[in-house]
């Protein structure tokens, strides 16, 4: 099924929720509601939806040492090791 295949008005989404979850287990595209004609939410099979929130929890933890890099916040990797080791 293509994108535009998947772009229902709210109307079907009330009216077809039990047929929206078992559909997503043969095509796990997201379904976009609209709402007057304009898009207002995206629904998502599950697995599909705690994959992208995993990934931005990744990047977000990226972005943050990048820019804990750039502020200068950084030990050596011996160091830092001879630290975790202390702890022990």
């Amino acid at each position: 099924m293509s994108l535009a295949t998947q772009i229902k008005p709210i109307s079907y989404l009330k009216s077809n929720a039990a047929d929206i979850v078992k559909g997503f287990a043969v095509n796990p595209e997201p379904l976009i509601i609209t709402q007057n004609g304009e898009a207002k939410m995206a629904v998502v099979e599950i697995n599909q939806y705690e994959k992208q929130q995993e990934q931005l929890a990744l990047l977000r933890l990226i972005a943050l040492g990048r820019k804990e890099y750039q502020a200068g916040n950084i030990t050596e990797a011996d160091a830092f090791f001879k630290e975790m080791d202390k702890e022990e």
